[in-house]
Formats: C-alpha cells, structure tokens, sequence
C-alpha cells in the first residue's frame, strides 16, 4: 500500500535523518494519494537535521502537502477550462482525477438499468462537482485577496483599533444611561431574589432538544465559517512542547508560506481578567459558554419586555467576543505564523477572543498544532470545530498515547466530594425549588438520589459528615458498571439522560454561583438538631460547627486558584458510568473514614475513543524519539479500533550519531563479585545498595560533567541515600561529583536542574578535585521525561534495577486479566497481561535513558545496573540504537575497563556543527 493513503497507518518509533547530502526517503511521488515522505531539498533537509524529530516528520508531511495543493489546483485547471461542457459528449474532456472521485458508487443504484439513465446521472455528477469547483475557487481568491491585504495594509490594524476605541466610548455611555434609568425602579426589584440571585435560577429545560446557543455561535458568525480544506493536525502532550514545535516552524523555510494555527484551552487563551481569574478550567468553561449564552439572550430579548433590573444583573456579554474583531483576529493568525503567547498578546491588542478567533481559523489553515486532550476527546474535538474526515494526523510524543487515552477518559471521586454535592444541591433545592421548573426538579432529585446511593455503596452516611465517619470495611473492589449500577441501585435511572441535563442545564455552574454567594456546605451529623433547610444551610456557615480544625493556609496554598463544585467532577464520573460494560471497570476504594475512600472509573479499552479517529482520517502517523516496545500499539490501539495488519507501516532510523558516541554496558555484577538482580525483595538487602556505592564511586571517578542515576521509585531513593550516608559511601561520591536529589515537588525541579547545570559549568571552568555532578532521579518522576541532559549534563546514564510497576495494583491487575481475555495469544511468547507488565518496565527505561544523547555531535555512556537485561526477550525491547551496540559484562572489571578505554572519547572537542 502507498505510505498516506486513504486508510494507510505510520508507526514511527525513531525518526532521525542520517548526516548525508541529500536525503530521499519514500517514493512514488506521483501516486494518487501523496504519501508522508518526499524528496527533501537541500534547505529543507538542513533545517530538519538540525532540529531532530519533530520538524523532519513536518517538512516532509508540508512538503506533501505542497505538492498536494498542487496538484490538486492542476486538476481543477483542467475541469474548469473554458469551453468544457460538462454535460456534453465528453469526448475531448478529460478523465476526472482520483482525487475529486473520493465517493464510492452507490450500491443501491439497479445493475440493469438503461445506459442513458446511467450517463445521465454521470453528467449530473460532474456537473454539481465542477459547480463545487467553482465555489471552491471562488472562496479561495476571496480567502488569498484578505489575507494578502491584511499582510500587506497596516494601516487596517490602526483604523481597527480606532474603531474599537470609539465602540467602547459608546458602550460605556449607554451602560451609564441605562444605570441612571434604572435607579429610580431598583427598590422594586428586591421584592422577591438579593440583588444578583436572578442569574442563579435555572432556566426551564426541554430534554429532547439539542440548542445549540450555548456554543457561541450565532447568524452574525457565519462569515467566520468556512469549508475545511485539506490539512494537518499535529499533536503532542505539553503546550510548552507545542510553543517549542511552532518556533520550529517559524525558523524552517516553510515559515513564512504556512498558514498554522495553534489551539488550546480557554485557560490558556482567554484574556477576559474576570474570567481567567476563575483558576479552574471547568469553571473557565463554564462561565464562558453562561457568557456566550447571555450574549444570544440579549439578542433575542425585546426591549419591551427586559425588567431594567435584570438587565443590570444577569452575566454580560463578553467584550472580547466581537464578530468585527474575531474576523480580523483570524486573519491576523493565518498571515503569520504564531505561537500561543503571540496569539494571547495579539487578542489583547485586538480586544478579540484568542480562543474563538484560532478556532475560526481552522477551516483554511494548513497545519493545526493542538493538545492530546482535543484530538483524542470527542466532545472536546467537537466542541473545538475540528474535522478529521480525510485529513492527515500526526502524533507526536507518542510513546505513553496509551495512558493519555486511558486517563482522559477515567474519572475519580471522593466520598467527601459525592456528600458535599448532595449537601449544596439539596440546600440549592430549597432555596429555589417554587422557582424551578418540574423537569428541573426531576433531575436534581435524581441526581440527589445517585449521589445517595453511591455513598452508601462505600458505606456511609450521606447525612453525617464524611470526615467523622469510620468506615467498617475496608480495602478495595472492583466491579463491572452493570454490577455497580445494581449494587448502588441506579440501574432504573438513564445515566445518559441525566448527563445530557447536566450539560445542557449547566447545574454545576449554577451550584458552583450559589455556594461561592453563600460558601461551603458541609453535611451535619445525625446528633445535630433538627433544622429546616435554609436554616441549616445558614447554621453551617457558623464558626465552630465542623468538628475538624482548620489548618493554616500556606502562601501557595493561598494563591492556588478555586477548586470547582464537587458537582463537576461526579459529572465525569456519570459520563464514564455510560461506557459500555465490558470496556470499563468500577473501583471502590474503602480507607479510614468516609471522605478518604474514593469510587473510580477505570477505562480498559482505549481503543473505543480512538476508533474515530482511525476511521476518519485520511492517514495517521504515531511517533516518537523512544516507541519501543510498539507491540501494545498494534495490539491494544489499532487491533482492537479495527484496523487490519496490512495496513500498519512500520517505520524506523537509526540514530543520527557515528557507533563511538555512546556506549551501552549491561554490568550482571559489581566490583565484589556481587550479582545486581533489584528484585523486590532482594533490593533492600544492605549489600546491594552498598554495591550500588561502589559501582557509581567508580564510574564518577572516570565520567566528567554530569551523571544521572534513575532509581525505581522514590521511596527507593530514600532508602539508598540514606545507607550510603550511614555508611560512608555518600561522602565517597562527594569528593568526586556534587550531589543533586530530584525533589518530589514540582515547583523545585526547575531550581533543582539550575543548580545542577550551573555546578558542573563551574567545575569544567575551574577544575579542582570535583569534576561534575550527580543527579539522583526516578524513573517516572518529573526528570525522567522532556527534559534534555545534552553534552556534559549528561555523559553518563545509569539504570538501577528495572521499574516494573506495582504488580499488586488492583488496576493493573484488572488490565492484565482484561488483556488475558480480549488478545489472542502467540505461541512462544508471553501471555498479553504478563507483556503489558514488561512493555511498561521497558517503556520507562527507554524513557530515562534517552535523556541522554540529544543532538548528532553529542555522546554518553548509557550503564544498565541487573543482570535480567541480558535476558532476549528484554534486549529486544531496548531501542534498535542501543540494541545493536550494547555490551553484556558478566563482570564489573571488563565494564569498567570499557570505560576507561573509551575516556579519551569524553573530551570530544564540541565545536559547531559541520556544513552540510
């Protein structure tokens, strides 16, 4: 099959050009579906070797593209060539191209039927595409003619920005009009609601109808609207790794002739003060739909029939959502490529949503750089206007795509969370009930119930405090989401309808206004007297009725942003509950007390979310710098989605550095003749950890600048650090290399890593008897992925033992025997559940060890501390660049022999790097 046709899958795990000339990788440049890899020129090929994965995998997808674009307008030419009739004899004219015929032929149109019926409908056919045609070109000069005039005319920026300042004059005067009319009405108004509760009250609810107001989207943003041409979708984990990829762009040659747009959440593009300021993202989400709903409401208000008051207290509008100013916001980012801060600082300038306006980009870019969370959520990638159907995706960072799907899609709750939602919904309920609707009533007593039931599932008491209920059986439970649906006792409840309410009715926000109006509601115990609602509500808001005391905030905890209502996470939880049986799993985890013990959703087919994906696009590439082991890809991702063994390509390189570079050593025993195999229960033992010492003192003495050393976990670490301090050996390490302990908590890993560079740039500057660093790290911790220890932050890699996960997690367990059951088993090799366990050992080890090596000039030894990576089967799971030069030493004095001969290597002279 043809690399990026329609249906073709590119698994990718090391993509690395060679240091050549010229690079040609792929072929048949003429097919009808372009495939991923063209012939590269000179320039392009420079710039993609001097930036590693990444931008090799976009400079040949673009250059597709280009080509594509091309062609296509090629064959366009050539239908609408003046003088061609479509519904003409057709003799002179041309066949239609492959790539316009993408419809298959109906099947339900009769085999036998007359051949001039049959032309007939054949001359309709072209006819409608060649209008199509027509359209399409028409737009695309309109589209080409603005932007060209918005790139070129900088006097519109100026003149727009007059205009808005004149439009904020005049809204400000009107607002203060209708402040000075209202005035002398406000005393009647207060009747009733407190000034601000109106927009408190949930509005009446029709559930069979899909309103589509609170998108945002109304007749004056049609203009904003266009068809989606052909494009690319690249996607990684991290935003900072999205910024990092677009200055990419922006310095390769299609930097300037790209149209890129860069998506992202509203927390990270909203410039409305008011609304950022909210700190969460649900809440974010919410208070920005109620504000786009608000702005359709006052469109269709009357001015007869707006009671004054209301219209002073209901959410306004927001300023920067503008149809003008959208459309000139949209403009400005498909002329120029910028990254998410460009695109922030340019929706403060313009007074437009930066959120909206990439959003309306998307249909004419070429190239949409976004996070995993909106491509691989359906809600999400609805709600964002991304359309796959025949585009190309490209993930990138792909290696834990597994988890991410797996963790998207799970949700978690506490018992504290499920009493705190029912003791503000109900207080909700009673203080608003006469004003609600039946249907309203109706759904919050269900869900009132479902939160009921699913705290006496845990064993508690929804009534009494959950911090002061003891639980009398603990330990966890797994269940299938029918058995816990009919242990709690909601199998007669729709889940799906109750999750539609939630959404549609915006219960959560609304909850969310009345607990920050009031504050929190926390349930009373049993003990307490008998209280009517409102006055128990009131009595909760007294000092000194919870029991528990409060401790001191902390100056980070102070500036934390405000949690969301409890609400919104049950309302993950709910969703999750409406996954199919056999994909999911319910886990009850009863602790201590009540608040502690937690009901979580497990997702054991991330396949079922990825499926969609598969089935719409045109072709998707999966890629990473570190992929291996790429069976559970097949396995677990494309088997089960459905997507045939033919049709997966499989695609690796070599790396770009010479075999001298690096020097990977398996050591199977230590300097005592001690055998390394950091089993769990043989990793603890005193000897071992001195062992360990001993090894790092020796390889310390001979590796200049910096070491990493990975430990299995960080309780591990602590164990180790600790012996070596009792025993000397700490003091040993010290007199050679400056000693770093990666920290638990994020905000010091970055302090942690400037101390550490800045120590071994020190040492190579002043020499002395200390000759670099020791970093002490975890795999799986912060230091373990996306940060790059090149040149002499990282000569030296160290792997101690092999981080297989907890085997007695009851997660992994339900996983394995999930795999057991649904993948068929190979004769000869491991069952599915056991090669999970070790494809996740090796993945992490991968991980780790590639933060070393990160450029062509750069070189590391990379040392392997357990005899069990000698074994086939692991060495099979190492990268093929590793793999293929690894050395097995039975013995630590060959290895360290190795090292040492390899010493001159360590003072490579850096220099730039060569002209290609």
């Amino acid at each position: 099959m043809t690399p990026w046709a329609p249906g073709a899958w590119w698994l990718l795990p090391r993509l690395r050009l060679w240091e050549h000339d010229t690079v040609t990788i792929a072929v048949e440049k003429n097919s009808p579906a372009p495939l991923l890899f063209v012939e590269l020129d000179e320039e392009e090929v420079r710039a993609a070797a001097m930036e590693g994965k990444s931008l090799s995998l976009i400079c040949g997808a673009l250059s597709w593209l280009r080509d594509f674009e091309q062609k296509k307008r090629q064959e366009e030419a050539l239908l609408l060539e003046p003088g061609e009739d479509p519904l003409g004899s057709g003799k002179d004219r041309p066949p239609f191209p492959s790539s316009f015929c993408q419809d298959p032929p109906d099947p339900l149109r009769p085999a036998g039927e007359p051949d001039w019926v049959t032309q007939f409908v054949q001359k309709k056919e072209e006819r409608d595409l060649v209008e199509r045609l027509k359209e399409e070109q028409i737009r695309r000069k309109k589209r080409e003619e603005r932007l060209q005039q918005t790139r070129h005319n900088a006097q519109l920026k100026y003149a727009a920005k007059r205009l808005r300042q004149e439009e904020e004059e005049t809204e400000s005067l009107l607002r203060l009009s209708k402040e000075m009319l209202a005035a002398g009405t406000e005393a009647e108004q207060l009747e009733q609601l407190e000034s601000g509760e109106e927009e408190l009250v949930l509005a009446e609810y029709e559930s069979d109808e899909e309103k589509r107001t609170a998108c945002g989207v109304d007749e004056d943003e049609d203009d904003l609207e266009e068809e989606h041409i052909t494009k690319i979708y690249y996607c990684s984990r991290t935003h900072s790794q999205l910024a990092q990829f677009v200055h990419e762009v922006q310095k390769s040659p299609f930097g300037k002739e790209t149209r890129l747009v860069s998506l992202g959440s509203r927390q990270n593009l909203c410039v409305n003060e008011d609304v950022k300021s909210l700190g969460s993202v649900q809440l974010i989400n919410d208070r920005c739909m109620e504000m786009q709903r608000s702005k359709q409401e006052k469109k269709n208000r009357t001015e007869e029939d707006k009671p004054k008051k209301r219209r002073q207290e209901t959410q306004a509008a927001c300023p920067f959502y503008n149809h003008e100013q959208m459309q000139f916001l949209r403009d400005e980012i498909l002329v120029e490529v910028k990254d998410m801060e460009q695109l922030v600082t340019l929706g403060k300038e313009a007074r437009a949503c930066p959120y909206f306006g990439s959003r309306f980009a998307i249909p004419a870019a070429q190239l949409v750089v976004l996070p995993y969370p909106m491509l691989l959520h359906a809600a999400t990638r609805e709600a964002a206007g991304i359309r796959l159907q025949g585009q190309v995706v490209i993930i990138d960072e792909a290696h834990n795509l597994i988890d991410t799907i797996t963790g998207i899609h799970s949700a978690e709750v506490s018992g504290s969370q499920l009493c705190q939602a029912h003791s503000q919904l109900f207080q909700y309920m009673e203080r608003y009930g006469k004003r609600l609707k039946a249907k309203n009533l109706m759904y919050i007593k269900q869900i009132l119930y479902l939160l009921e039931k699913f705290v006496a599932v845990l064993g508690g008491n929804i009534k009494q405090n959950p911090n002061t209920q003891s639980l009398s059986q603990t330990g966890t439970e797994l269940k299938t989401i029918n058995d816990f649906l009919f242990q709690s006792q909601v199998d007669n409840i729709n889940l799906f309808k109750v999750q539609r309410y939630c959404e549609k009715s915006m219960v959560s926000r609304k909850l969310f206004g009345f607990t920050e109006r009031y504050g929190a509601v926390f349930p009373s115990s049993r003990e307490q007297p008998k209280l009517t609602g409102f006055q128990h509500f009131l009595k909760s808001l007294q000092p000194g009725v919870t029991e528990a005391p409060v401790a001191p905030v902390e100056e980070d905890e102070a500036k934390a942003p405000r949690s969301s209502s409890p609400l919104m996470n049950i309302e993950g939880f709910l969703a999750a509950l409406t996954t199919a049986n056999h994909d999911g799993r319910v886990i009850l985890s009863r602790q201590g007390s009540l608040s502690q013990s937690s009901l979580k959703f497990l997702l054991l087919n991330p396949a079922v979310h990825f499926a969609q994906v598969v089935k719409e696009c045109r072709a998707v590439v999966i890629a990473g710098g570190t992929m291996q082991p790429v069976s559970d890809f097949r396995e677990q991702l494309l088997a089960c989605a459905g997507v045939e063994a033919e049709r997966v390509v499989e695609f690796s390189c070599g790396h770009v550095i010479p075999p001298d570079n690096i020097l990977p050593l398996i050591i199977c025993s230590g300097p005592s003749n001690q055998q390394l195999e950091f089993t769990y229960q043989k990793r603890e033992l005193p000897q071992m950890m001195e062992e360990t010492g001993r090894i790092l003192c020796n390889l310390c003495n001979v590796v200049p600048g910096g070491v990493i050393c990975f430990f299995p976990s960080y309780e591990y670490q602590r164990q180790v650090h600790a012996h070596w301090d009792k025993s000397g050996l700490l003091a040993r390490l010290a007199v050679r290399k400056k000693i770093f302990q990666e920290p638990k908590r994020a905000s010091q890993v970055e302090q942690v890593l400037m101390a550490y560079s800045k120590c071994i740039t020190s040492c190579g500057h002043v020499g002395g008897t200390v000759t670099g660093a020791l970093l002490l790290s975890v795999v799986g911790g912060k230091m373990s992925e996306g940060i790059n220890f090149s040149d002499d932050l990282g000569r030296c890699v160290v792997m101690v033992g092999m981080p297989y996960p907890n085997i007695r997690s009851p997660e992994l367990q339900e996983k394995m025997a999930y795999l057991d059951q649904t993948l068929p088993r190979t004769p000869g090799q491991a069952p599915p559940g056991k090669a999970l366990v070790e494809n996740l050992c090796m993945k992490a080890v991968n991980q780790s060890i590639g933060r070393a090596i990160r450029h062509q000039r750069d070189f590391a030894s990379i040392v392997l501390l357990d005899q069990r990576y000698a074994r086939p089967s692991t060495l099979a799971k190492l990268p093929a660049w590793i793999r293929d030069r690894v050395e097995v030493k039975a013995t630590f004095g060959p290895a360290f022999a190795a090292m040492r001969k390899v010493r001159p290597v360590f003072s490579f002279p850096r220099g730039p790097l060569p002209e290609m």
